[in-house]
C-alpha cells in the first residue's frame, strides 16, 4: 500500500497541471509550477543548513519526533503555502504559530515545539526579538517582507533570497508518509498541545488523500494527478480562515489535490465581508470555508445590506459554503440560506486530533437538525468508562475515532496515553467531545468537555447554551462559562455582545434560551460587552470569556 507524502502530492499537482493558478493574493497570481518552484529553493536552504530527519519514525515513541521542527509564524499569504511545501520536502516538520500571541505565549509554543527554524512575517520581529536569547535551539530566522517595513533581525535571511537556493552537494533527503506535520491545539481552554500526524494519515483522514464521497482513498500518485487534470483550476476557495488554523490547511491541500485555486483576502489583519464578497465574484470563487456564526454574521449581514441597497452581488456561480471547527447557530444557519438559497451548506465536525469525523449537508428547504452528524466511518462513540463502544441509540459518551489518527502529542507521554487510549484492544482518538448517539446512528455534538460546567450537581454544556442565546435576534454573539458558586458549585455565566442599535433585557433573553434548553442549564448571569474576544480562525477564547465571568458582579 502507497504511503502519502504531502511534498510528493503537490509535486504531482504541480508535473500534471504547471501552469494552473495554485494561490492568488492581490496583485500575485502564482501557478503550481511557481509555488513548486519557490519550495524547492527554501527546501535546499534548509536542508543546506543541516536542518532535516534525524531519527527514523520505526525508532521512536508516539510523543517523540526524530525531524527538526520549522514554525510558520506567519498571516496568510503564499508564503505559508511554499513554506508547508519547503519543510516537507527538506524532511523538517512545519507547525502553525498563533500571530496572536505575546512574547510570553510565543516563547512558551517554541519552546514546547523546540523550533530550529522559523519563517515569519517582518511585522512580528520585534516580539521575536525580545525572547530570542531565551531560545537557544533556535538556529534559522527566515524573514518575510510585508507594509510593516521592518528591518531583517541579526542573523535572519529575506525569504525571497534564498527560494532560488540550488540543491546542496550532498543531495536532497527523500520524504516518506511517516515524516510529521504538527498542528498545535489552539489553547483556548489550556496550554497548546503539539498534534504529531504521519502525513500519510492527514492526508487520507483530512486533506484529501480520500475523494469526496469516496470510501477509499487514492490507490497512487497517479491518480491524484488525474484527478487534478480532471477539470483544473475550476474548484476555487476563497480562504477565510488563517492557514495557522489546521481546517484551512487541510481545506488547501483538498483543494490542491482538485487542481484548484486558492485565493487570498487582500487584507490579511481585518475580515472585511464586502472585500470577501467581491473576491468571490470577480474570481469566479465557488465555496468557501468558515468557522462558526463569527465569520458567516458578517458576510450574510453585507449580503443583506447590499440586497436592500438595490446593489446586490451577482453569487450566481457560487455554492457551498463549509463549516467546521465552530458550530453554526440554528437561527445562522437558516439566515444564510436564506440570504443564499441556492448554496449547499456543509457542517463538518473534527478536531486537531481526530481529523474530519462527522458532515451534515444542509439546503434551502431542507435543513439538518443543527449539531447533529452522519458519522464517517472510522467514528464511533465510547462509553464513558472506556471499556467499549455504543450500539445506537445507548445514549451518551465519548466522540472517538480509530485507524488514521495522530501519534501523540509532542513531549508529553502522559496526555498522550489519556487521549489515545487502546479500547478493546483498538487504538483510539478521544479529544474530549461529548456526544449522544441517536437510535438511527447519527451523532448529537453536546460539547467540549474542557468546555462543560458543573452546576448543581449537572453537566451543562456550553456551546449547547450558545446556541440557544444566539436564538435571540438581539445577540449578536455570545460565549458561555462557568465561574465559582457557593450555591450551585459553578454557575453558568453568558458572555454577550449585542446587535447594534438593538436592546433586550436579560429577563428577554433568558426567556428566548428556555424555550430551546433545561431550566437548569440557563445562565445565571449574563455580561454585556462591546465585542466577543475569539481566536483568528474564529474560535471561543474561553480563557478571556472565563475572565469576564470572574471580573463581573452579580
Amino acid at each position: 500500500m502507497i504511503s502519502f507524502n504531502l511534498s510528493q502530492v503537490f509535486q504531482s499537482v504541480s508535473d500534471a497541471i504547471p501552469d494552473t493558478e495554485a494561490v492568488v493574493w492581490r496583485d500575485r497570481r502564482l501557478t503550481y509550477r511557481a509555488i513548486n518552484e519557490r519550495a524547492d529553493g527554501l527546501a535546499h536552504y534548509l536542508a543546506g543548513r543541516g536542518l532535516g530527519a534525524r531519527r527514523e519514525r520505526a525508532e521512536l515513541r508516539g510523543h517523540e519526533s526524530g525531524q527538526d521542527h520549522v514554525g510558520l509564524y506567519l498571516r496568510n499569504c503564499p508564503e505559508y503555502v511554499e513554506a508547508m511545501v519547503g519543510g516537507f520536502r527538506a524532511r523538517l516538520a512545519p507547525f502553525n504559530v498563533n500571530y496572536r500571541y505575546v512574547a510570553e505565549e510565543l516563547l512558551y509554543l517554541l519552546s514546547d515545539a523546540h523550533a530550529r527554524a522559523l519563517v515569519y512575517h517582518a511585522e512580528f520581529a520585534p516580539c521575536l526579538q525580545t525572547i530570542r536569547d531565551q531560545l537557544p535551539e533556535l538556529e534559522v530566522l527566515i524573514q518575510v517582507a510585508d507594509e510593516s517595513g521592518n528591518d531583517l533581525l541579526d542573523g535572519a535571511v529575506a525569504y525571497e533570497s534564498i527560494i532560488e537556493t540550488p540543491p546542496p552537494p550532498a543531495g536532497m533527503p527523500t520524504p516518506t508518509g511517516d515524516d510529521l506535520l504538527v498542528l498545535y491545539t489552539g489553547g483556548t481552554t489550556g496550554m497548546p498541545k503539539g498534534v504529531l500526524w504521519r502525513q500519510d494519515d492527514i492526508y487520507v483522514a483530512a486533506m484529501g488523500g480520500t475523494p469526496f464521497g469516496a470510501p477509499e482513498p487514492f490507490a497512487s500518485y497517479a491518480e491524484i494527478a488525474a484527478a487534478a487534470t480532471a477539470n483544473p483550476g475550476s474548484q476555487r476557495l476563497l480562504m477565510i480562515p488563517p492557514f495557522i488554523h489546521g481546517a484551512a490547511q487541510w481545506s488547501a491541500f483538498y483543494t490542491f489535490t482538485n487542481g484548484g485555486t486558492i485565493v487570498l483576502l487582500d487584507d490579511v489583519h481585518h475580515f472585511d465581508a464586502a472585500q470577501a464578497l467581491r473576491l468571490i465574484v470577480s474570481e469566479r470563487v465557488v465555496g468557501i470555508p468558515v468557522l462558526g456564526d463569527a465569520v458567516v454574521l458578517p458576510i450574510v449581514e453585507e449580503i443583506e445590506r447590499a440586497i436592500a441597497a438595490g446593489e446586490p452581488y451577482d453569487l450566481s456561480g457560487f455554492a457551498a459554503v463549509s463549516n467546521g471547527g465552530a458550530p453554526l447557530s440554528p437561527g445562522m444557519r437558516e439566515r444564510l440560506l436564506r440570504a443564499l438559497p441556492h448554496v449547499l451548506l456543509l457542517d463538518a465536525a473534527g478536531s486537531s486530533e481526530t481529523g474530519i469525523q462527522m458532515s451534515a449537508l444542509s439546503a434551502s428547504g431542507a435543513m439538518t437538525e443543527a449539531g447533529v452528524f452522519d458519522a464517517q466511518e472510522q467514528t464511533a462513540v465510547v462509553d464513558d468508562t472506556l471499556s467499549r463502544v455504543l450500539a445506537p441509540g445507548e445514549g451518551q459518551g465519548w466522540l472517538g475515532r480509530r485507524g488514521r489518527i495522530p501519534l501523540g502529542y509532542l513531549g508529553d507521554p502522559d496526555k498522550t496515553a489519556r487521549t489515545f487510549p487502546v479500547v478493546d484492544g483498538v487504538r483510539w482518538a478521544l479529544p474530549g467531545d461529548r456526544v449522544e448517539l441517536l437510535a438511527d446512528g447519527r451523532i448529537r455534538l453536546l460539547g467540549r468537555d474542557s468546555a462543560t460546567i458543573n452546576t448543581g450537581g449537572e453537566k451543562v454544556f456550553a456551546e449547547e447554551v450558545e446556541r440557544a442565546m444566539l436564538a435571540h435576534p438581539a445577540v449578536r454573539d455570545v460565549i458561555v462559562t462557568g465561574r465559582p458558586s457557593d450555591r450551585w458549585g459553578s454557575e453558568v455565566v453568558a458572555i454577550v455582545e449585542l446587535n447594534p442599535d438593538v436592546d433586550a433585557t436579560d429577563d428577554d433573553l433568558i426567556a428566548a434560551s428556555a424555550r430551546h434548553i433545561a431550566r437548569y442549564k440557563l445562565p445565571k448571569i449574563i455580561v454585556r460587552v462591546p465585542e466577543i474576544a475569539r481566536s483568528p480562525s474564529g474560535k471561543a477564547d474561553y480563557r478571556w470569556a472565563a475572565e469576564q465571568a470572574r471580573k463581573a458582579t452579580s
